[in-house]
């Protein structure tokens, strides 16, 4: 039996994190994002002006010359200028730290349009119109707004908290307004103060440069999230586009499941008609033979029986193999935690298992079994084309919270490696089953190995009164 230090730890699966829920960010946390909101911000008005000048000398150029033909391709060429502004836009806010904003479907029925067809395109996608609404009129109003308080505050931050290094080169000048004396006669009415006003003068700069300094942060990030706010509305792609293209993920998934299905029937029906029919015909014509041997001669017929009873044995303990592949009665009368342990019993090299699932698990039925058929299938495979000696399965469910509940399994070895999912191969019809049930298969397996290949699944856990 192996150890864990035979065998690697596999990774943890890189799963999709779109509807994670953002987590709450610290003070220090907000600090270093202030460079990358800088960098943003601070190119934000440049970049609005330059597409404004650029979008709105082509656009109304084109509209000026519609008349005169040219002038449809010339229009054309500003929406497509400010949709390359509004995706520029999108790019920034996620070098910014922004999460990803889901880009428009631009072409939606995938299909050819031809020269014509592209040509038109954008006057009837609405997307080409808010990009260039964004472009034109929105981004270079709020840039403005934006820019300006970025420069302020950071301007205001850095002078005043240097202000006492710079202050001594300011020549001496006469005058009988100081800014420190209005704010302390604001706070403190007919007082009696007596303050050198330079010092006094520096020692507020000072403090209203901390000031700022240290809202800095809140203000970077809620400019940037105002600009992400507004992308988010304008450029990103609409809920009916998101949930078109989730319809069509989920018809993938359904498509892939089935195929997954209809090719575990063929082949069961495949072993099926190879392995034990073959045997029940051949012991159906050897129980002729012994029906017409037994009363001619009753010792041969007497050895006939004993390689008849062998037949039936064999048949026998091929149909369990095959049955153990997708319904095996032990899962269903103890659960998947014994089926897998008798799995692993079961396999010609030694297998250490970990399981961490806990006694309440409330795993459905289907998970149950899909899980268990995978496991059977990365252990058949290790087998048959691994050359390992040894193999580990370890399998454990996982709440994230944001995504919902996962069961992971994990196969590893250290075979030879190699292993990929290939068309028409064992692991591609896997990795069908597992995407048709809404999972992830991950496979690692250098050459030379080891190879670890995870089945990360997700559930929907069992009322207690739907549990068996």
């Amino acid at each position: 039996m192996t150890t864990d230090t035979d065998l690697p730890s596999p990774a943890s699966a890189t799963l999709a994190q779109a509807d994670a829920a953002p987590r709450r960010r610290g003070y220090w946390r907000l600090w270093a994002g202030v460079p990358r909101e800088l960098g943003f911000l601070i190119l934000t008005m440049p970049i609005a002006i330059t597409g404004l000048v650029l979008v709105s000398t082509v656009f109304f150029t084109g509209l000026g010359t519609i008349a005169l033909v040219f002038g449809i391709f010339v229009t054309v060429a500003a929406l497509y200028i400010a949709r390359g502004f509004g995706v520029l836009e999108l790019v920034r806010l996620r070098w910014a730290g922004r999460p990803a904003i889901a880009q428009p479907v631009w072409n939606r029925d995938g299909r050819e349009r031809g020269f014509w067809g592209s040509l038109f395109a954008p006057f009837a996608d609405g997307h080409y119109w808010l990009h260039l609404l964004h472009t034109l009129i929105i981004n270079p109003i709020v840039s403005v707004v934006t820019w300006s308080l970025t420069i302020v505050w950071l301007s205001t931050a850095l002078a005043g908290t240097t202000s006492w290094i710079w202050r001594g080169f300011i020549p001496d000048y006469e005058t009988d307004f100081w800014v420190h004396e209005v704010v302390l006669d604001w706070l403190f009415p007919n007082n009696a103060f007596a303050i050198d006003p330079a010092l006094g003068e520096t020692v507020f700069e000072i403090v209203v440069g901390f000031a700022f300094l240290a809202t800095l942060p809140y203000v970077f990030h809620s400019l940037t999230l105002l600009h992400d706010v507004i992308a988010r509305g304008t450029l990103g792609a609409w809920r009916s586009e998101v949930l078109e293209a989730e319809v069509s993920r989920l018809s993938a998934s359904r498509g892939a499941a089935v195929q997954a299905e209809d090719a575990s029937l063929r082949r069961l029906e495949r072993d099926i008609h190879d392995g034990p029919q073959q045997r029940l015909v051949r012991l159906q014509m050897d129980l002729a033979s012994i029906e017409r041997a037994i009363e001619r001669d009753p010792e041969a017929a007497r050895g006939m029986l004993g390689e008849a009873r062998e037949q039936a044995r064999e048949t026998l303990d091929e149909l369990r193999a095959l049955s153990r592949g997708f319904a095996p009665p032990i899962l269903q009368d103890r659960g998947l935690a014994v089926a897998l342990e008798s799995l692993a019993a079961r396999s010609v090299i030694p297998v250490a298992v970990e399981i961490g699932l806990p006694t309440d698990a409330a795993l459905p039925a289907s998970i149950e079994r899909n899980v268990y058929f995978v496991a059977a299938e990365l252990l058949t495979n290790a087998v048959k084309h691994a050359e390992a000696s040894g193999i580990r399965l370890r399998v454990g469910l996982r709440d994230t919270g944001a995504t919902g509940r996962w069961i992971d399994l994990w196969v590893t070895d250290n075979g030879r490696g190699g292993a990929s999912p290939l068309p028409g191969h064992g692991l591609a019809g896997l990795e069908e089953r597992v995407r048709g049930l809404d999972g992830v298969l991950v496979v690692d397996s250098p050459i030379g190995g080891p190879t670890s290949i995870g089945a990360h699944i997700p559930y929907v856990a069992l009322a207690a009164s739907d549990q068996p």
